[in-house]
């Protein structure tokens, strides 16, 4: 591994002039220059590729920006594209609307990654995710949050971390693509077959303890909800057998259910 590890962040756009932006100005702020960030565009006809050329230029030889543009069959078809561009040690994929939440993000990743001499190289480096609106204000934290250590296991509670807030090594990642029968929760398998993969080789998972991605409400799986959930409940089923995952979304109705009380509760008494 080098020691100064190449991290690359892979955007997917399409029409994304409107969002894109935020994204862009957030990793070009970063202190950490081993940058490679690949914009996958499928075919905008907006100003979605003048905003990318734009920030290409501004950015000089400062790190490497790629722009391909092409008609692909989703947004997961993309990110295999994605995969398969990248040159970086790491992956992470940060999609428009989303972004780094500091300056020093990538820098606090890359001081995660380095083993020691007795350990492989992290699988994967994950951390918390904030909900910003849609001129990237802060809302409040994710309501499912990272556990202290985690497996591919842990997902049988829900997806603890959040897509744009894990970062997996690219050798791992380039041989787990995305499964395209799922159309809006192949993150979901892919980051569970990713953890899989590192429990096999016996690489470790880093949690960095801090936010490290802001996810920006009303992405495809806000706006195909139904279909989302049907897709978890497949993936769910796939890693970890029909009994367990029929018994815990009996738990997460209950849960959900309380939640929904306590909040009337609340506002009864106010």
């Amino acid at each position: 591994m080098n020691s100064r590890p190449l991290i690359s962040i892979v955007t997917i756009t399409y029409n994304a002039a409107d969002v894109l932006q935020p994204t862009l100005d957030s990793v070009r702020r970063q202190t950490y220059p081993h940058i490679e960030h690949l914009i996958v565009d499928g075919a905008s006809t907006d100003r979605t590729l003048a905003l990318a050329e734009a920030y290409r230029m501004a950015v000089g030889s400062a790190y490497a920006v790629g722009i391909s543009s092409e008609p692909d069959r989703g947004i997961y078809d993309a990110m295999n594209k994605g995969l398969r561009l990248m040159k970086g040690d790491y992956v992470v994929f940060l999609n428009a609307g989303d972004t780094l939440p500091h300056e020093d993000t990538l820098a606090a990743i890359a001081s995660a990654i380095h083993p020691s001499s007795s350990t492989l190289p992290p699988a994967v480096i994950y951390g918390d995710t904030n909900i910003v609106d849609a001129e990237g204000h802060y809302l409040h934290p994710r309501r499912l949050r990272p556990p202290k250590q985690l497996t591919w296991r842990s997902f049988r509670w829900g997806m603890l971390v959040c897509h744009q807030a894990f970062y997996a090594r690219a050798d791992i990642a380039r041989r787990t693509e995305y499964d395209l029968q799922y159309r809006h929760s192949a993150d979901v398998d892919w980051c569970i077959r990713v953890m899989k993969e590192a429990e096999r080789e016996g690489a470790p998972l880093v949690n960095v303890n801090t936010v490290v991605a802001n996810f920006a409400e009303g992405g495809d799986t806000a706006q195909h909800h139904r279909d989302s959930l049907k897709e978890r409940y497949r993936v769910m089923c796939r890693h970890y057998g029909s009994a367990l995952t029929l018994l815990m979304h009996g738990w997460f109705v209950l849960r959900a259910l309380s939640t929904k009380l306590s909040e009337l509760f609340c506002n009864r008494q106010s």
